[in-house]
């Protein structure tokens, strides 16, 4: 699919601002494009300072929460923490309960079955607990839409305490007023609340399981440097529950990678050894792509238990035989997508519903838990908003994927008639429906879809056109002051124009990736570019243009030129360094 270009560009005084701000000119601009327009904002940004932390009292009922919990330890009530599956509910379960065992309570934690219980607070469950004797449950990473699920618990006589960050559930009037639903809990824990007046609203699960742990060592009286054992924990949640990196998510997920990097903690140091990353400095893409799909494993294949478990252990042999569960899932879960989402696209290819701006695709055969994977790949192939359904215990169910121009939450809202539960965010959502209503659901999604072509052309936004002869190693070391990469802070894109190509190398045992060496222009000197998994693409563009002799170019490149997007990078073989380009986007130029 083609994508479009564009250069982001600012009125604001790049020069001054950078001055103001103590940073070069060129990320000042890098940061402007992020939406940062005062010196105070950037420093605090460069900074991410755990003293820059707010204060958890402003979230609404953080007070009465604390109490509650207070009251609890004193009383040694049974306290449960009920988690969610994935990787913010496992690390949001691994803060409660460590914190909470810390300060004597008595507790446990239960994380429920993905394919047996679903996201959430479980009725079924929530009678066993009481059945057992727990008195108190605290949620981490749900809770939020459990209406009912809530009204059963304090029928029970059980206090009830959620801590939540997905979006609000909600009933709009004929005038387009809406009436936010909140569960009859004893308090309520989620700064999206209307009436919670908390300064930053885009904390994950973990990141607000951070903030009560903080609320709670302050009513204690514990030392608050006891807080920063769980900062690596709420980092692993941030990064990989894809929430903005900016503010106090910056601060958690910048911490904790430093942290994450000599860890003391034995379940990731196992973990780290059978990733063999051990000794590694550890960033975001390790998070992202190497830890955080280990721990989403069990969740999706059997239980996340075993992520909470591998997280709180303390016995070595235990510690070793965990991480390599999780390896072994996550590689097993790994064959299972690629085969799926392969399966996936060449349904769409060949489906009378290829064009609908939303795509709604059942396919019984995909295992429940990796929905959600598979929807964001084909979402990522087509660029439209994508629903995954399969068969769920009692009716289908799955998981949605959007693009930025599409809120996926309340485009569900519009359609719960058809539903019979959804949450989420505007840009994922979980939701199980009828077989029978799954075709009225594409059908109205697609009706009411006011997405244009424009909107479903995927756009590649650059930050800076930057000539190769002025990329040096200052550049790079500046440049990973940004990190942590992700959502709302995503890698910096520079670009450059006919640039001269002189060599072109098929490297891989698979012939996956292209090495180009680059004529640094108005020079005499050279930079390899580096293309990772996009030969076939490459070759479709030379074809494209030159026809059956593109093969010939191949081997020499005459007069060849390309405009690049690109991140520059420091490659490191044998002992020796060279600067080379992460090619993104490239084409003829």
């Amino acid at each position: 699919m083609e994508k479009k270009w564009l250069i982001r560009s600012t009125s604001k005084d790049i020069k001054t601002l950078a001055k103001k701000s103590g940073v070069s000119e060129v990320l000042a601009k890098i940061l402007i494009n992020r939406g940062f327009n005062n010196e105070i904002d950037i420093k605090k940004f460069m900074r991410a300072s755990l003293e820059d932390l707010y204060d958890p009292f402003l979230m609404k009922d953080m007070e009465k929460a604390i109490e509650l919990i207070k009251l609890a330890i004193e009383n040694k009530k049974k306290i449960v923490v009920y988690g969610d599956y994935d990787a913010d509910g496992v690390t949001s379960t691994v803060i409660m309960y460590k914190s909470l065992k810390q300060c004597g309570a008595n507790v446990e934690y239960y994380v429920p079955d993905r394919e047996l219980e679903g996201y959430g607070i479980n009725s079924d469950r929530i009678r066993k607990l009481s059945l057992e004797g727990f008195e108190v449950i605290l949620t981490c990473d749900n809770g939020i839409a459990a209406m009912q699920q809530v009204k059963l618990a304090k029928e029970l006589g059980m206090t009830v305490i959620i801590t939540d960050h997905h979006e609000l559930s909600f009933e709009e009037d004929s005038t387009g007023h809406r009436t936010f639903n909140i569960p009859p809990a004893d308090a309520v824990i989620n700064p999206k609340q209307k009436e919670c007046n908390y300064p930053f609203k885009q904390l994950c699960g973990a990141g607000i399981a951070l903030k009560f742990v903080q609320a709670l060592y302050l009513k204690l009286g514990i030392n608050s440097e006891a807080v920063k054992e769980f900062i690596e924990i709420a980092g692993i949640g941030t990064i990989c529950d894809v929430v903005d990196l900016i503010d106090e998510n910056r601060i958690i997920a910048k911490n904790a990678l430093g942290m994450l990097t000599n860890t003391k903690n034995l379940g990731l140091k196992c973990l780290k050894e059978i990733l063999n990353i051990s000794g590694k400095e550890i960033k975001s893409y390790h998070v992202g792509f190497q830890i955080g799909p280990c721990i989403n494993a069990t969740g999706r294949l059997e239980s996340a238990a075993i992520s909470v478990e591998l997280l709180i252990c303390e016995e070595q042999t235990r510690a070793v035989e965990l991480a390599k569960t999780l390896y072994e899932l996550n590689k097993k879960r790994q064959d299972m997508t690629t085969e799926n989402v392969e399966q996936v696209i060449e349904l769409v290819q060949h489906s009378p519903f290829k064009n609908d701006k939303v795509l709604v695709i059942y396919k019984d055969t995909i295992h429940e838990s990796i929905a959600g994977i598979v929807a964001g790949r084909v979402r990522e192939t087509f660029n439209v908003p994508t629903i995954i359904l399969t068969s769920g215990k009692e009716s289908p169910k799955g998981s949605a994927r959007s693009i930025e121009e599409y809120n996926l939450f309340e485009e569900l809202i519009k359609c719960e008639e058809l539903l019979l539960k959804f949450g989420g965010h505007p840009m994922a959502a979980g939701l199980s429906i009828k077989e029978e209503n799954i075709e009225k659901l594409r059908l109205k999604l697609n009706s009411i879809c006011k997405l244009t072509d424009e909107d479903i052309i995927p756009k590649v936004r650059i930050d800076e056109r930057m000539p190769l002869n002025k990329i040096n190693y200052g550049i790079i070391e500046e440049l990973e002051l940004l990190e942590p990469y992700g959502k709302g802070n995503s890698s910096p894109l520079l670009a450059e124009k006919n640039i001269p190509v002189l060599k072109i190398d098929i490297l891989g045992k698979s012939a996956n990736t292209i090495k180009i060496k680059f004529l640094i222009p108005g020079t005499n000197k050279t930079i390899d570019g580096i293309f990772f998994n996009r030969v076939e693409e490459f070759m479709e563009m030379l074809k494209d243009s030159y026809g059956e002799e593109y093969r010939t170019y191949l081997d020499t490149p005459r007069g060849m030129k390309l405009d690049l997007i690109f991140s520059p990078q420091i490659n490191e073989y044998n002992g020796y360094k060279s600067i080379q380009l992460k090619v993104i986007e490239f084409k003829l130029s």
